[in-house]
């Protein structure tokens, strides 16, 4: 029973490490600047454009999962991320359906925002940005809006439903996470858009910001994950009165 804390622990863990590892490679072949150098025009010289803090080395999360060799552990860890988000998804809806059922249509919604978010992140993370940069930032797009709305409605659902003793303390953690999460990400979006090099690289510390936060979030739920059995998984295909339709279809 206790041994579904992995699932948490494992998203948040493998998103981490691996986007910083990510990050640290590209850093070492000099594919991205460094996240606490700020002087883009006044570091590069004529005979240093590969180390050069331009506009095409702005340190993102994209940016840095671009080139090789770091781009296959960029793919490598956004596929298993995104995969273990899908399962992390629809193991705490099965929680929700288990223990509150009356919460159900939006435990479903945060399922549908949820679902989205992993696609957008299957996405970007296999559209690298240097050949198919649309579907690349279509994909982030809809991952980085679909978990704004993922968090807060789980943050809803921890104060509606009682899945651990602990929902006092969870709940406003989540909350403020989430106000973070909404935040940043929609000063992310408005400083993403400009050209000057002082506010491209303070999008990109904004992403990491987010990407951070997020795992934090996702950390939060060990709690609940300690409490989850897999025999919950069977309500999702279940008919009952309230539900007469499979979940999963």
């Amino acid at each position: 029973m206790t041994c579904w804390v992995i699932l948490p622990i494992a998203l948040s863990a493998i998103s981490f490490i691996g986007s910083w590892a990510v990050y640290a490679l590209a850093l070492s072949h000099k594919h991205v600047c460094s996240l606490n150098n700020w002087e883009y025009r006044n570091s590069c010289t004529f005979n240093m454009s590969e180390a050069c803090c331009e506009h095409s080395h702005v340190p993102t999360i994209s940016t840095s999962g671009t080139n090789a060799p770091e781009n296959s552990l960029f793919t490598a860890t956004i596929n298993a991320g995104s995969f273990l988000f899908l399962v992390f998804c629809i193991f705490h809806h099965a929680h929700i359906m288990n223990r509150n059922i009356s919460q159900s249509i939006l435990s479903k919604a945060a399922l549908a925002f949820g679902c989205v978010a992993s696609i957008g992140a299957f996405m970007a993370g296999n559209c690298n940005p240097g050949y198919l940069k649309l579907l690349h930032y279509l994909g982030a797009a809809l991952s980085f809006v679909c978990l704004c709305f993922y968090c807060l409605l789980l943050t809803v659902l921890t104060s509606k439903c009682s899945l651990t003793s602990l929902a006092h303390i969870l709940y406003p953690a989540r909350a403020v996470s989430t106000s973070i999460q909404a935040i940043v990400t929609i000063c992310y979006c408005i400083l993403f858009a400009q050209k000057d090099y002082f506010y491209m690289h303070l999008s990109a510390i904004f992403e990491w910001i987010l990407s951070v936060n997020l795992e934090l979030f996702e950390l939060s739920f060990v709690v609940e994950f300690w409490h989850f059995s897999s025999s919950m998984l069977s309500v999702l295909l279940e008919k009952k009165d309230e539900e007469k339709s499979l979940i999963l279809t």
